[in-house]
Parts: C-alpha cells; sequence; structure tokens
C-alpha cells in the first residue's frame, strides 16, 4: 500500500514532470533497430523534481528508475480488414540515473526479465496528444507511463490509435472493437519483435489496462487475444463504456449533453464504418461540421464549444427513438450492440477498476459488466474494484471522484495491483 501512495502521489506532480524535462543532457539518437527512441529522461531528475514540490512518499531512498521510450511504427488493420501502417509508444525502465541500490533493483529485474503492460490511453481528438507525438514534443510520456515504468518498473505499451500518429489523416474509429483491438494486440506483437532486436529481457508476462476508452480497447484486446489462445496474467480496464447500447440509451435520454464530442465521435464514427450518411444520425449543421472538427488538428473542449449541448439538436428524432426503444433491427443500435464488450465471458482475472463518483460513464456501467460476465457468459473471476474505497480502505467511503479526477488514483490502484501479483509469481 505504501508503494500505491506512493505512486498516487506522483501522479499530481506528473504534468509537471512532462513539459519540465527539456534539461536532458543525454543525446537521443536514432539509433534502435526497428524503432525510434524518443526520450531519455534520468531517475535523478525525476526524484529531483518530485522532491521540490514535496510530493509525499518520495525521498533519497524511494524506488525509481529511469526511463526511455521508443516511438515504434507497425502493421495493423482497419475497421474492413485493410492494413494500415499504425504507431506506438514503448516505455522501458532504465538504470540511468539511478541510485545504487535502484541500479541493483534494474540489474535483478532485467536478469527476470520485464513485464509488460499495455495501457490503452483515454479519448483524444488532437493529434499532438497521441503518446508518440506527445513524447517527441515534450521529451518525456506524461502520466500512465511513468507510474507504471519510472514507479513500478513494467515495460508500457500505448498504441497511438489509427487516425493518430503514423496513421494521421484515417478517421478514428472511436469505440468500434475489431480495429480497437486489432491496433492494440498488433502493437504488442511488434514490441515483443522490437524487444527481442534490440536485447531488452522481456519474461513472458502481459498484462492489459487503460482508462475510459483505453478501458473499452483494453477489453477489446483482451477478447481478441483469448481468441487467438494468447495468455493474458491480468486485465484491469478503468472506466471504460463496455456496454455501448446501455450508454447510448442513457446519453440519448437525457435533455443535455455534456460532453458532445464524445457521442458526436460516435455516431461520426459509426456512420463512416458502416456507410451511411453522418446525417441519418447528426443534425445539421452539425453533421456537416464534423469532418472537420474530428480531423486530428483540434482538441475536445475547441469541438465542444462547435456543437450544441442539447441532445435533440444534435441528434435526429429518429436515432433517438430507435436507440431508446432498443431496437435491434435498427442499424446503429444493432451496432452498439455488436461492439459492446461486455457481453462474453473472459477466462483471464479481471478487475473493472472505476470510481464510483464517475460523471460520465457510470460506475453502474461497470457493476452490469461484471454480473453479465459472470451469470451470462460463465466467467470465473471478474470483479470490480472502486476507486475510492481501494484508497481509503472503506467500503462505505463516501469520497467520490469525478471522471477526468479519478485517472490518476484508478492508475495507482491498477499499478498497485499489477505489482503484487508480478511479486508473486516472477519475485520482484
Amino acid at each position: 500500500m505504501r508503494r500505491l501512495l506512493v505512486c498516487l502521489a506522483a501522479a499530481a506532480a506528473l504534468a509537471f514532470v512532462a513539459t519540465g524535462c527539456g534539461g536532458n543532457t543525454d543525446p537521443i539518437p536514432d539509433g534502435a533497430v526497428g524503432g525510434k527512441k524518443v526520450v531519455d529522461f534520468p531517475a535523478d531528475l525525476l526524484r529531483k523534481e518530485l522532491m521540490a514540490r514535496h510530493t509525499p512518499g518520495v525521498n533519497a531512498n524511494s524506488t525509481l528508475f529511469g526511463y526511455r521510450a521508443y516511438r515504434i511504427e507497425y502493421e495493423t488493420v482497419d475497421e474492413e480488414g485493410l492494413p494500415v501502417r499504425a504507431s506506438g509508444l514503448m516505455v522501458v525502465p532504465t538504470d540511468y540515473g539511478t541510485t545504487a541500490a535502484d541500479a541493483q533493483k534494474i540489474a535483478f529485474m532485467r536478469q527476470k526479465g520485464f513485464s509488460l503492460v499495455s495501457d490503452s490511453h483515454g479519448t483524444i481528438f488532437a493529434d499532438r496528444e497521441a503518446p508518440t507525438v506527445e513524447a517527441n514534443q515534450t521529451l518525456a510520456p506524461s502520466g500512465a507511463p511513468v507510474v507504471l515504468t519510472a514507479m513500478g518498473g513494467f515495460v508500457t505499451l500505448q498504441a497511438d490509435y489509427i487516425g493518430f500518429g503514423a496513421s494521421r489523416g484515417k478517421v478514428h474509429p472511436y469505440l468500434l472493437r475489431r480495429s480497437s483491438a486489432a491496433a492494440t494486440v498488433d502493437f504488442i506483437r511488434a514490441a515483443r519483435e522490437f524487444a527481442a532486436k534490440n536485447h531488452i529481457p522481456l519474461n513472458g508476462q502481459l498484462y492489459l489496462t487503460g482508462y475510459s476508452e483505453g478501458g473499452y480497447v483494453a477489453m477489446a484486446a483482451l477478447q481478441e487475444l483469448e481468441t487467438e489462445g494468447e495468455p493474458v496474467v491480468a486485465a484491469a480496464p478503468m472506466a471504460g463504456p463496455y456496454m455501448l447500447d446501455q450508454m447510448g440509451r442513457g446519453v440519448l435520454a437525457s435533455d443535455t449533453i455534456g460532453v458532445p464530442s464524445f457521442m458526436a465521435d460516435v455516431a461520426y464514427a459509426y456512420a463512416h464504418s458502416y456507410g451511411h450518411p453522418v446525417s441519418e444520425l447528426v443534425k445539421e449543421p452539425y453533421a456537416s461540421k464534423l469532418p472537420a472538427l474530428f480531423d486530428g488538428s483540434r482538441d475536445r473542449s475547441s469541438i465542444d464549444v462547435a456543437l450544441t449541448h442539447v441532445t435533440s439538436e444534435l441528434f435526429t428524432d429518429t436515432v433517438i427513438t430507435q436507440v431508446l426503444d432498443a431496437n435491434s433491427s435498427y442499424w446503429f443500435y444493432n451496432a452498439l450492440q455488436a461492439n459492446s464488450t461486455a457481453y462474453w465471458g473472459p477466462h483471464t482475472p479481471v478487475k473493472l477498476v472505476q470510481c464510483m463518483g464517475d460523471d460520465v460513464v457510470p460506475f453502474q456501467i461497470s457493476q452490469a459488466t461484471a454480473s453479465v460476465m459472470h451469470d451470462r457468459f460463465g466467467a470465473a473471476d471478474v470483479s470490480v474494484v472502486p476507486v475510492e474505497a481501494a484508497l481509503t480502505g472503506d467500503p462505505a467511503t463516501t469520497l467520490r471522484y469525478g471522471h477526468a479526477e479519478c485517472a490518476p488514483y484508478a492508475y495507482g490502484v491498477i499499478a498497485h495491483i499489477f505489482s503484487q501479483i508480478r511479486r508473486a509469481t516472477v519475485g520482484y
């Protein structure tokens, strides 16, 4: 638990660290077989920044590793099964700038081999927010790779997704199961090949996680990996909209939409993928605006202000009526059901991590997903982990975090879960 608290404390300082690391004096050459090194961040600089901000639990004796990030391009497929050149970020712990004690720990970890965590990122709209692009611009991957790699000692993988990074210009298949899974699974395989070529020792362990859209993507990837017979040690999707049909009904039943960009992006991606005019789902003048809004140049806030928050003004009467009626013969509602990632029974241990105060994806979605997987599909090891209860140790806590503010705490929880499993199975 102490390590969990350190991770949570560090997470609060990550935004500063991500923009304050330009002083790295170590040269960053292109040299890496099959990829490009974009970050080489020392542990001593990370420690200095965290201690300067009086981060609780971080001191001269805290375990911290340096981390090196590589941009890797690879082949995947889109919703139609056509090949796409995609990209992702692979973040590796190093002994660069570590204390003597931490250097010994890294040496032991190399001997045993590193465990992989595939961390699928949350919803983004601007290409500059993609993991490889952001790392290249700031010289430091922000957020989860620092918690999972610099503090946890995992090799962390983050696919950019189709539509970002190397595949910018293509429509991002937002919350579409097939291509979401493919982009993640194919990157895991590309990263393993890269590790073998560049003498990065791996131990064969694979963990899956991701937040928001990333929780959905992690679940889609888990289903694909299980179908292909590839073992996963554990999965901990966080705050994902696994039941898209129920999410759609909930959004369209409300008079107003808090974040219209999310549902508008679903409509845009689904219309494109299923060959329907977006005007079947979205009213003018907004339907004709969506290609420019979702071209990778705008962030969420600039998209939201260009859309209406009134549900009946944004979406057509037909889509509202048919989705609220749960009409499975209507193509869009049928597609939401088909692309949901809740309706199957995983064999892998799955912990659905989410804040009870989530104001974007209802906490009940995780509860219902666990029930469906267990009761209807026979999953033996699926459980819900309320983040606030995990932090306080009190199941009856009244502490509540919303969707956005929950993320760093949720990552701290999964870092603790994965570290416990690794310690019991690998020995460190």
